[in-house]
C-alpha cells in the first residue's frame, strides 16, 4: 500500500504533524517541505518573567534510530528508472536518496529484493501523487494568508521585521522563496482539511465513552494557575514621582484591560518585562511558586478576570487569570474539544491512508518497472 510505506518513511507524519496532528516524526515533505527557513534560530520558549518563578517544560524523546538493512557489496550502480507517475520517472538514485533522507538508507541496487527499498520506492511514488494533488488548491491562498503566515512565523521568534529578513539572508532564502513556501505550506494545510480532517466523524458516544475509560488522563492532581502580567517597573531609589508616574500607568492599563481590551495588545505597549513579547503571558504556576504578593491578589479571581493593582519590588503588575486548575477529575463539558480533536487525529491517519490508496492512485498513472 503506497500510503502506508510513506508513514513509515515520515512522509504522512510529515503531513500530519504540519497541519496540527501530533503523535509522529520524521522528514518534511518533499517539494512541499514543512515551513522551517530560520532552523538554525532557538524554537520559541515562555521567557522567564521578572516578578515570578520559571515554568519548566518537558524535554522532547529523541526518536528512534531505524536500522538499516545489511551492507550489500558496493558496485559501480548505474542510475535507471524504476517507477513512473503521470509520465514522471523515478530513479534508483530518487528512491535511495529517499530513503536516506528519511533515516532508512538502502546499500542494493535490486530493489525486488529490498523491503526497505520497496517501501522507499511506494513512499517516493506516495509523496509525488501529494505533490501533484496539492497544486489544485493553488486557487484556495491569497496573498494576504501568506502575510499572515510570515507574520505569524517572525513573531513567534521574537523577531523584527529587519531581524527576520537577516535571519533568511544568512540561511541562503531569499523573501520570495519564504513566500513561495508559506503558500504551499497552506495549500498543503487546506488540501489535508478538506480531503481528511473534514470528513472524519466522531460521535457524541465515542466521545463519551473515551471518556469513561481514560479519566484518569483527565484528573488534576495539582493545583495551578495560569496567569498574564503588564509589570510597570519601579527603578531602585525612584523618587516619588517616578513611583506616581509608573502607578498611573499601570492604573491606566488596568482600566483599559477591566473594559475588555485585548490583553496582549495592552502587555505589548505597556509592560516593562519581557513577557510583553508573548502577550504577557507568564504560563503555569503552582502557588507555592507564586511571590504572596501576587497570589493573594489571583487566587479569587475567576478566569477572564483582571486583578488589582499590584505593588511588588520589581514594580506595578496587573495580573489576569487565564485558567485555574483545582485537584480532581475535569468534567466531560471541560475535556469533550479535547478528546474530539484526539479522535478526529487518531482516524485522521487511517483516512489519509484511504485517500491515498483508494483515490489517488487511481486518478494518476502509476508504473513500477523495477
Amino acid at each position: 500500500m503506497f500510503s502506508r510505506a510513506a508513514a513509515a518513511f515520515g512522509l504522512c507524519a510529515a503531513l500530519m504533524a504540519a497541519c496540527g496532528i501530533p503523535g509522529c516524526s520524521g522528514a518534511s515533505w518533499s517539494g512541499v517541505k514543512a515551513l522551517n527557513p530560520l532552523a538554525s534560530a532557538s524554537r520559541r520558549a515562555t521567557p522567564t518573567p521578572t516578578a515570578t518563578p520559571a515554568a519548566i517544560r518537558p524535554t522532547p524523546q529523541p526518536a528512534p534510530i531505524a536500522t538499516p538493512e545489511p551492507l550489500a557489496p558496493r558496485g559501480e550502480a548505474v542510475d535507471r528508472v524504476v517507477a513512473t507517475v503521470d509520465g514522471d520517472p523515478i530513479t534508483l538514485h530518487d528512491v535511495k536518496a529517499f530513503g536516506a533522507a528519511n533515516g532508512r538508507p538502502i546499500y542494493t541496487d535490486d530493489l525486488a529484493d529490498s523491503p526497505v527499498g520497496k517501501d522507499a520506492l511506494k513512499g517516493l511514488i506516495a509523496e509525488k501523487l501529494l505533490e501533484q494533488e496539492v497544486k489544485k488548491y493553488a486557487d484556495k491562498v491569497d496573498e494576504s494568508q501568506v502575510d499572515r503566515y510570515i507574520q505569524g512565523m517572525r513573531t513567534s521568534k521574537h523577531l523584527t521585521d529587519a531581524e527576520f529578513r537577516e535571519a533568511l539572508m544568512h540561511e541562503g532564502i531569499s523573501y520570495d522563496e519564504l513566500r513561495r513556501r508559506a503558500r504551499l505550506e497552506l495549500q498543503k494545510e487546506i488540501m489535508f482539511e478538506t480531503e481528511v480532517r473534514d470528513r472524519v466523524d466522531i460521535p457524541p458516544q465515542e466521545i463519551q465513552d473515551y471518556y469513561d475509560s481514560h479519566k484518569s488522563d483527565f484528573n488534576i492532581e495539582t493545583e495551578r494557575l495560569r496567569l498574564a502580567q503588564i509589570l510597570v517597573a519601579v527603578p531602585a531609589n525612584a523618587t516619588p514621582q517616578q513611583v506616581s508616574a509608573a502607578a498611573k500607568k499601570a492604573e491606566e492599563a488596568r482600566a483599559q484591560a477591566v473594559k475588555g481590551a485585548d490583553f496582549s495588545l495592552l502587555a505589548h505597549k505597556y509592560s516593562d518585562d519581557e513577557s510583553k513579547n508573548d502577550g504577557g503571558e507568564l504560563g503555569w504556576f503552582q502557588p507555592s511558586e507564586m511571590m504572596d504578593e501576587i497570589l493573594a491578589a489571583v487566587k479569587k479571581l475567576k478566569p477572564g478576570d483582571i486583578s488589582a493593582l499590584v505593588r511588588s519590588k520589581n514594580g506595578f503588575h496587573v495580573l489576569k487569570l487565564e485558567a485555574h486548575e483545582v485537584p480532581g477529575p475535569r468534567p466531560l463539558e471541560e475535556v469533550k474539544e479535547q478528546i474530539r480533536e484526539k479522535l478526529i487525529n487518531l482516524k485522521a491517519r487511517d483516512r489519509l491512508n484511504s485517500w491515498i490508496d483508494t483515490d489517488l492512485v487511481k486518478q494518476h498513472d502509476v508504473e513500477t518497472l523495477y
